[in-house]
């Protein structure tokens, strides 16, 4: 793609959006979003049942209204921005979704993708969209998000959530795309989300079932944003750069302005980082050395008589860092702790959806157990890392480091095979839909490119 020089960064992403063609994007990324619908999908699955989601597929379905997509799993069609959101908070339901852009060779947090692979596949069910134009309508919402997150320099440290933020603005360029806008409309579209951005970190330092929400909000209010620009609204003519802006309002200015046009339509930016465990990111090094102990030193955790956990200072200052306690929504409190996920890891010896049942979180003997675990900064450490040490009850002590957890797409990555197996351990975990029609999607989506209409993949989804 070429844009004029002249143009203001949201003319030329609007431009952006509505201009890329498939042929424009190269097989490496178009392979990365064929793995993150699979990822995304297998989610679905294994969070369709988890706490919560009965009562607003409930809620969604009393609201009626035209039947335009499919709610995946529970089945029934209600409005696409209905089920966009539903099917997107089912996808984040155990924090186990595709995640994190790679922006100039750093890793960037965002949960990006259960947003706009939802996004994506409502819309492209109510207009019998083909897999390359699903792949196209997806990468080019990713590509904006991104590119919209990269120029802000965001940290946690506002309070926003960016789930409820640049996601929004992902959603809208997908579904702005795949409702035919024109580019002023497009840009009207983005202007008009900005009003609907929102998020609070708060619901993941108190467990709350409101974690999930903004992700599923952000896909509705995209598509909701692109409805209404079709329909003749206007928005703020800058959404990003203007004095009441994007980067005024919900960040502290806009960091690096040359990350919004840079290699645009040339470069597509994705999210990267598979996940092997279904819990917060900047947990998996701690898992991992978990599992690395147990394995590679024959240990029983009933051996054990304590356990250091050494973290950065910035992951010990964050809700990873509490002390576990189990409040309304048990499984929110477990999937954001340190102890309770350590614990987990040494005394399963996994890290699996079914470990954040009621039951599970209550159990007596992991309770127990997460009373021996000492946190403690693992000072000048990079971010992600972590140390374990194992005081064993005959003396022996064991040590494990990591600063490279399962999943990191440059130095140890989820193999295809690893993704692959996720998307079955979902199905086999949520027990809705058959095998059969599971293996039937993986067949589709692994020839995304030549699929005739993403309606043959939303049918099979439904238990």
């Amino acid at each position: 793609m070429s844009h004029n020089a002249k143009s203001t960064p949201i003319e030329a992403l609007s431009a952006n959006v509505l201009d890329t063609r498939f042929g424009d994007l190269d097989s490496a990324t178009v392979e990365n979003a064929k793995d993150r619908i699979t990822d995304v999908l297998g989610c679905v699955i294994g969070g369709a049942n988890a706490a919560g989601n009965s009562a607003l597929v409930n809620l969604v379905r009393e609201w009626r209204g035209r039947e335009e997509a499919t709610i995946l799993i529970h089945g029934g069609k209600v409005p696409a921005h209905n089920a966009a959101m539903v099917n997107s908070i089912m996808a984040r339901s155990f924090d186990f979704e595709a995640l994190i852009p790679l922006i100039d060779g750093l890793q960037t947090p965002a949960h990006i993708s259960g947003t706009t692979v939802m996004t994506a596949i409502a819309i492209g069910e109510l207009y019998n969209i083909n897999g390359k134009e699903l792949i196209t309508a997806l990468l080019v919402g990713d590509d904006v998000a991104i590119r919209v997150l990269g120029a802000s320099g965001f940290w946690f440290n506002l309070g926003w959530d960016n789930t409820g933020t640049v996601n929004a603005i992902g959603a809208t360029a997908t579904a702005g795309r795949l409702l035919g806008l024109n580019k002023l409309q497009m840009r009207n579209a983005f202007g008009i989300v900005i009003n609907q951005l929102a998020g609070s970190a708060q619901s993941c330092w108190d467990g709350s079932t409101t974690f999930k929400l903004p992700q599923g909000l952000s896909a509705r209010n995209g598509i909701f944003s692109a409805q209404l620009a079709k329909a003749g609204w206007t928005g703020p003519e800058d959404a990003l750069l203007s004095p009441f802006g994007y980067y005024f309002i919900y960040t502290e200015g806009c960091k690096n302005p040359e990350s919004l046009t840079k290699d645009l339509g040339k470069k597509y930016y994705t999210e990267s980082v598979f996940k092997p465990y279904p819990a917060c990111r900047a947990t998996h090094s701690a898992v991992d050395c978990a599992l690395a102990l147990l394995k590679n030193n024959d240990l029983q955790a009933e051996d054990i008589e304590e356990v250091f956990l050494y973290v950065p200072q910035p992951v010990l200052d964050s809700f990873m860092g509490q002390p576990f306690k189990i409040g309304d929504f048990p499984h929110g409190n477990a999937v954001f702790n340190l102890r309770y996920l350590t614990a987990n890891a040494l005394l399963r010896r996994s890290v699996k959806p079914g470990h954040f049942s009621e039951e599970s979180i209550r159990n007596p003997e992991i309770n127990a157990f997460i009373r021996k675990i000492r946190l403690a900064e693992f000072p000048e450490a990079p971010a992600l890392s972590a140390k374990l040490e194992i005081k064993m009850k005959d003396g022996r002590q064991f040590s494990e480091f990591t600063d490279t957890p399962k999943g990191d797409p440059t130095y140890n990555p989820m193999s295809k095979e690893d993704i692959l197996a996720k998307f079955r351990d979902n199905v086999a975990f949520s027990q809705t839909v058959s095998r059969d029609n599971a293996e039937k999607v993986l067949e589709l989506l692994e020839n995304l490119e030549e699929l005739d209409n993403v309606d043959r993949i939303t049918k099979l989804l439904v238990a």
